[in-house]
């Protein structure tokens, strides 16, 4: 075990990142093919799914309260060399997930309805949002066990045998959408039920693999009695860092149903151009998701075994990279955006309303990344606090605000609303920056040290 904590220790950012990346870009082609494949199936199927798929993404983050606390605090104690504690923290992680997943999955499926209906959709959206609800919810409970299975894999250092498994996912969704929707060997075609139906298999597949990889590659098994054997100290740490980055994200996500509301009113062509352009803006971001996860496990492991001033050098290169390379792909995006939307649609009301906004996305990208990256590296520091606070007031004050205001009130439609997304990133990014360089961490360490000498 000590020449893996050694190779741990070492790993390059793009020996991590470059299978995160591939994973991401596959857990959002999921999304994407989805939509494209449901999209000549039924405008309104692609809608209907879209908004229900924004719905269960808020309930998945709650499963992330205790899967980013374990990669944070896993990939700590590794740096640190106190390796049985980062595997107690692993078992930990699995049977709190558990329990989560099964309360978010029963409380998914009873009040599915009652939340699809905060939407404002109706007719056949909300008969398609809602059949694929119903289905995929009573699944969420293998979401949440994939997520902390991933996250322990991630924070071993076994980014690649992760990145197989979400191969594996994919490949059995898009299977399932082609049956689904094709008509394929004369099966009946089933629609958003078969592309639900898909997913459910595609997730637990993913479970029963992640659990063998984990067997083979870190020599321990999870077992039935961990869901009952969750040590109370891992638990409140996993909660203090799981907790704000969650609730960071879960104020993203209900900022975006407001959102959501809003493009609504502008009417279903604005809303069925949402949901593509959301698809196709994740290719933009997909680089940076990947390298700001690299850098968070990097950064936990050198805050781990206190090489501050290398946790800052790499947050600070990071950031550079990811800027540079968000700018490019954004403005690739934006000169072939016309013949890329078309696609996914050819509804002309669709495309008009579409195109300009792709031009937006060139706006926010690089702020995008800079919030990205750096928020998340604060977290990898133990400041989380930071991210939740910063999200809530600029995420409402600015992008909730200033989206009625430039879409609504001004009449820039949906335009409008990706520019008040694009000044919320950059506040946001911008205020991360200033904090990443005034080094909190090390505020921290005296506070600590002031304390050891006054017991």
């Amino acid at each position: 075990m000590n020449e893996h904590k050694d190779s741990y220790k070492e790993q390059t950012l793009f020996q991590i990142t470059w299978p995160l990346f591939i994973e991401i870009a596959l857990h959002m082609s999921m999304g994407i093919i989805a939509t494209f494949m449901l999209g000549h199936y039924s405008d309104s199927a692609a809608a209907g799914v879209g908004v229900a798929n924004q719905l269960l993404n808020i309930f998945i983050l709650v499963f992330n309260v205790t899967s980013v606390g374990a990669t944070i605090l896993i990939g700590q104690k590794i740096g640190a060399g106190q390796l049985p504690q980062a595997r107690q923290m692993a078992r930990s992680a699995f049977g709190i997930n558990f329990w989560f997943g099964i309360i978010v999955a029963l409380i998914v499926y009873i009040f599915g309805e009652h939340f699809l209906t905060l939407f404002d959709v109706e007719g056949k959206i909300f008969e398609y949002g809602l059949i694929f609800i119903k289905i995929c919810g009573l699944s969420l409970f293998l979401e949440s066990l994939s997520l902390a299975l991933s996250a322990v894999l991630r924070s071993y250092g076994y980014t690649k045998e992760s990145m197989f498994v979400t191969v594996l996912m994919n490949l059995i969704s898009i299977g399932g959408n082609i049956l689904a929707l094709s008509g394929i060997f004369g099966l009946p075609i089933t629609g958003v039920i078969g592309v639900s139906w898909a997913i459910v298999v595609a997730r637990a597949i993913s479970v029963i693999v992640l659990l063998y990889v984990i067997y083979k590659k870190l020599s321990f098994s999870l077992k039935l009695q961990d869901l009952f054997r969750i040590k109370l100290e891992d638990f409140r740490g996993l909660l203090s860092i799981g907790i704000p980055s969650a609730g960071e994200s879960l104020s993203y996500q209900f900022s975006q149903l407001i959102i959501t509301g809003i493009v609504v009113s502008l009417g279903a062509s604005s809303l069925a151009a949402r949901v593509y352009i959301l698809n196709i803006s994740m290719v933009c971001f997909m680089f940076t998701m990947a390298i700001a996860m690299g850098t968070q496990l990097l950064v936990a492991r050198y805050i781990g075994g206190k090489q501050y001033e290398r946790a800052f050098r790499r947050g600070m290169r990071t950031l550079k990279i990811s800027m540079v390379a968000s700018l490019a792909v954004s403005l690739l995006i934006a000169f072939i955006g016309s013949p890329v939307l078309s696609i996914f649609t050819d509804d002309v009301n669709i495309l008009t309303v579409g195109i300009p906004v792709l031009w937006a996305i060139v706006f926010i990208e690089p702020g995008r990344a800079m919030n990205i990256v750096l928020m998340n590296s604060l977290k990898s520091t133990g400041d989380a606090r930071f991210p939740l606070i910063t999200g809530i007031i600029f995420m409402w004050g600015i992008a909730v605000v200033f989206s009625y205001i430039l879409g609504v009130h001004f009449g820039l439609g949906l335009l409008g609303v990706w520019i008040a997304q694009g000044m919320d990133e950059w506040i946001r990014g911008l205020l991360a920056l200033k904090r990443w360089n005034s080094r909190p961490w090390e505020r921290k360490i005296t506070v600590s040290h002031l304390r050891t000498k006054k017991a």
